[in-house]
């Protein structure tokens, strides 16, 4: 066999993976056959500021060697930056099927290392809140990734694959952001602990039953084509009845669910424990699920202060968050120091065009058709903006103001994962899924993520182990208190 044919049985092999492990192998084996072992072990490239990256992987080494606190703790609080050098840039992960250069790689690790001698010395001056307040200053300055799921119905099993190869790396951020189908997922991790997660792994063990066919007269009369209630229980069954503050307390995971208004005068809303900490998750999702004509607008519920269900903002009603807000990335930099976005893209009328611009954006040819594509969504916002302005119709302002919304959003993140539709899976959106459609689209999820991990490594390691740092610190701050209180 020659070496080209080689290659593609390879590249064959490596597409039909079933897990980490295989994929792996077969990715590093294809590294050296095309021999990218060598770019990855030369740090030079004109890409990133490698001599940067050098400088101060040997300065914290050095100070760490040298157990030298104060110079560490300096170090890290006044030279630790988000994407040092441009080591982030995407073109550094795309010159090898697996990881990218060794420097960067070596620099993040050393960066880890520091942070967790610094946090777990017992020589060091600082007392426990005072060392939780130094690595959240950091945590602060460094910035975080997010998770953010968008709608599509049932395919949104595809955000369950997605969610598993992270969670098997330790890369799955903390601060989760989930509109529609997306938003049950969030809504899962934010009530499940990392012990109680796996059994959403495993497709044979779900059953999910969100969708019954309401008839024809229901949906003519606004209430909904299909059964609401059916998709409550559901969401309930496996969510619970937590709010938004006690999912946080749970889990430690930072849960935001975008719901989108029915009203032209309303603002979408971003629901989270910080926004809305007495709110039902359950609640959220459903009404981030609530399609406009698929089912009728929610009103949001939360717990009083006697623990019973009642009312959130009693008078409002709300709808799928994919229409106005799929995915809130603004918000969350705002609200949680977001500066990396992962997103997990499953809608139906958007994932055809990720593809299509994927597989375009270096042909030259295609260049006239990506322009008059640009062209046909700048006109088709300018109409529908001036519609959702100047119509007096309730129902021509309402729908022109969710168009508008739909084509001027952005679908991308840093890193974007989509899935390959066919035309099964277009047929299954309205449809209960089975296990079988279930496991071909985690898979589809996983086989996504695996050739990002790297980029996602670069981008969300340093924060992982600040964030894991602060929940040490902040049990060891409750154990100081306790034992100052007992000597009291």
């Amino acid at each position: 066999m020659n070496k080209q044919a080689h290659i593609n049985k390879l590249q064959r092999y490596l597409s039909q993976a079933n897990s980490y492990e295989q994929w792996s192998e077969i990715a590093q084996t294809l590294d050296e056959a095309l021999d990218h072992q060598q770019w990855k072990l030369d740090p030079y490239s004109d890409i990133y500021n490698f001599e940067v990256l050098s400088e101060r992987m040997h300065a914290l080494r050095n100070l760490r060697l040298e157990n030298d606190l104060s110079g560490l703790s300096r170090a890290l609080r006044e030279g630790l930056h988000h994407d040092l050098g441009n080591m982030g840039d995407p073109r550094l992960y795309n010159q090898s099927y697996f990881g990218t250069k060794r420097l960067i790689d070596d620099y993040v690790d050393e960066v880890c290392i520091a942070l967790r001698y610094l946090c777990d010395h017992p020589q060091s001056a600082l007392l426990p809140a005072q060392k939780l307040d130094f690595f959240k200053a950091i945590l602060l300055s460094y910035g975080r990734p997010a998770l953010l799921m968008s709608g599509g119905a049932s395919l949104g099993a595809f955000h369950l694959g997605a969610v598993k190869a992270l969670w098997e790396r330790d890369l799955l951020p903390q601060v989760i952001a989930g509109s529609s189908a997306g938003s049950i997922i969030a809504a899962l991790l934010g009530t499940h602990t990392d012990e109680e997660l796996p059994e959403f792994f495993d497709p044979n063990a779900l059953s999910l039953k969100p969708w019954k066919w309401a008839g024809l007269l229901s949906g003519l009369r606004g209430k909904g084509f299909m059964e609401q209630r059916q998709l409550q229980e559901t969401i309930r069954d496996y969510i619970g009845d937590y709010t938004m503050q006690e999912a946080f307390e749970r889990t430690g995971r930072s849960v935001n669910i975008s719901v989108s208004p029915v009203k032209h005068h309303q603002k979408e809303r971003l629901l989270s424990g910080y926004t809305s900490p007495y709110l039902l998750m359950w609640s959220a999702a459903l009404a981030s699920c609530a399609v406009p004509t698929i089912f009728p607008p929610v009103q949001l519920q939360q717990k009083d202060e006697t623990g019973q269900q009642s009312p959130y903002m009693p008078r409002l009603r709300w709808v799928d968050g994919s229409v106005v807000s799929d995915l809130p990335i603004e918000r969350l930099r705002h609200l949680h120091d977001v500066n990396f976005s992962i997103v997990s893209q499953t809608n139906p009328h958007v994932v055809p065009f990720l593809k299509e611009e994927h597989e375009q954006s270096n042909k030259l040819h295609h260049l006239p058709a990506r322009i008059l594509k640009g062209e046909l969504r700048f006109h088709g916002e300018a109409v529908f903006d001036y519609l959702r302005k100047n119509t007096t119709n309730s129902i021509v302002r309402q729908t022109s103001g969710q168009m508008y919304s739909l084509l001027s959003q952005s679908y991308k993140g840093d890193v974007t994962l989509s899935p390959r539709y066919k035309l099964k899976h277009y047929a299954g959106v309205l449809s209960n899924p089975s296990s079988e459609f279930i496991s071909e689209l985690m898979l589809q999820g996983e086989r996504a993520t695996w050739p990002r991990l790297a980029m996602i490594n670069t981008h969300a390691k340093i924060s992982k182990t600040l964030e894991q740092c602060i929940s040490d610190l902040k049990k060891s701050v409750r154990a100081h208190r306790a034992t100052l209180r007992v000597i009291a």
